[in-house]
């Protein structure tokens, strides 16, 4: 039997005459060979194009702790992987090559990764710690089991920054929406769609939503595409504000008293052409037992979902700022955006915990596994709320979401739902990374406290 390293080799093989005939086309001198760390961070090597077919079939080779950015924790040590790591091998998925419209010269593929084939056990075999593989193996075993396609589409807000971009706007006005706001921002709108467009993304619309912060969408796919997409989305934007002068961010809450970031993941279940979240001809927002079997898994697993959907400290700043749109309990309604999931079309769940920091190909994984139990437990997700979740009176009869990374990571412990969708050596990376993530925060003194208790009597 041949090995998934094999198969994507041969699958390489065949686009090779064609990717070379766009190389020759295009004047492409280098290709990046990318891939995506658990923390979401794209990483590369550069090679000139014309290795292109030895690299299609060789791959290229990182050390073994690029998976987690080559970080090291608070003791000094390399997480998740000690000095004498071995090396893995990024294998290209050729039919995602791409050539750079910035620079026409580079191009881009993006690979997975595998284990040495030159290894005495598992040679070749996919990479546990691969965050893309894993879900695309998720994605295709959920199909197997229950005959479903998960489609998302994502809403990447995100925060620019800048003198020639600041808007200005009353007190106690909001710039949301704004034809003058938005005007502001045209240069980097217009960069940032004809960019994407290029590289195969279905832009379809955007608008300014708070100081400084823009959302531009794309049209929603296959969750493993949408992955694919989002990580583009994001390396066109760094680009853009290299190109402008300015700051782009996805930090999730870079201002208090402003919307944060999110990235709201648009959900929906697909039997071919048909998506079986909605009822034909029914015009009313409603679900489906199946969604209602699937939004059940989502809300039973939101709290041990929700470190991989806020996955830095200061996602949680997002929760502590009351009425700015930010879920706080486990429920969810008909249009109603002050829930943690809205329905806010027959057959889309809008799950509103991920946040911009988000690695999506984790956060998808996640909501597979959870909506697999759902459906397979037929969980209820129960009645819709209707008020303001805000107000105490309401949200007290629902359970909390955690509000620091530290209670998110110990909800992530208790949940062996969410736990089973990463393979264990990417869980044990992911939670010793996070930890040590939190550890640094609470051991860190800020000007918080030097404010508070610096010149303070006891």
């Amino acid at each position: 039997m041949a090995s998934a390293l094999d198969v994507q080799r041969a699958a390489n093989a065949a686009l090779e005459p064609e990717i070379a005939a766009r190389v020759r086309d295009a004047g492409v001198e280098f290709v990046y060979y990318q891939f995506i760390t658990l923390n979401s961070r794209v990483m590369a090597k550069v090679a000139p194009a014309r290795h292109l077919a030895r690299n299609l079939q060789r791959g290229v080779q990182f050390h073994g702790s690029a998976v987690t950015d080559l970080a090291s924790n608070r003791h000094g040590d390399l997480i998740a992987a000690g000095p004498h790591t071995e090396e893995f091998v990024a294998l290209p998925d050729a039919a995602t090559f791409q050539v750079l419209p910035w620079d026409r010269h580079f191009a881009r593929v993006f690979c997975n990764l595998y284990r040495r084939p030159d290894r005495a056990e598992r040679a070749g075999e996919p990479l546990p710690t691969c965050v893309r593989s894993n879900l695309q193996r998720l994605h295709a075993g959920f199909e197997a089991r229950t005959g479903f396609e998960l489609r998302s589409g994502t809403e990447p807000e995100m925060s620019w920054f800048g003198d020639e971009i600041e808007v200005w706007s009353q007190p106690n006005v909001s710039p949301a929406y704004h034809m003058g706001a938005l005007e502001t921002v045209r240069p980097i709108v217009k960069k940032v769609v004809a960019y994407a467009q290029e590289l195969g993304l279905d832009m379809i619309e955007g608008d300014y939503e708070d100081a400084g912060q823009i959302e531009l969408n794309f049209n929603f796919d296959r969750c493993d595409r949408t992955c694919d997409n989002l990580i583009t989305y994001r390396l066109i934007c760094a680009q853009v504000a290299k190109e402008l002068g300015v700051v782009a961010s996805f930090m999730p809450k870079p201002l208090v008293g402003a919307m944060a970031n999110g990235c709201h993941h648009n959900l929906s279940l697909w039997r071919g052409g048909e998506n079986v979240c909605a009822e034909p001809g029914r015009a009313e927002l409603h679900l489906t037992e199946t969604a209602r079997h699937a939004l059940g898994g989502i809300l039973r697993h939101a709290p041990g979902m929700l470190a991989l959907c806020a996955p830095t400290v200061n996602s949680y700043a997002r929760y502590w700022d009351v009425g700015q749109f930010a879920p706080g309990a486990v429920n969810w309604g008909f249009d109603n955006r002050t829930c943690a999931v809205r329905v806010s079309a027959s057959g889309r769940l809008e799950y509103k915990l991920p946040d911009a920091s988000v690695n999506p190909y984790l956060s998808h994984a996640a909501v597979l596994a959870s909506i697999e139990h759902g459906l397979n437990e037929h969980l209820d997700p129960g009645p819709p709320q209707s008020g303001d979740s805000y107000d105490p009176a309401v949200s007290g009869r629902y359970a909390p979401l955690p509000r620091t990374l530290g209670d998110a990571l110990a909800a992530l412990a208790g949940d062996e739902v969410v736990q089973r969708a990463l393979p264990p050596e990417l869980l044990a990376a992911f939670v010793e990374y996070k930890t040590d993530e939190w550890e640094r925060f609470c051991s860190t003194v800020t000007e918080w406290h030097r404010d508070m208790y610096l010149k303070a009597l006891p």
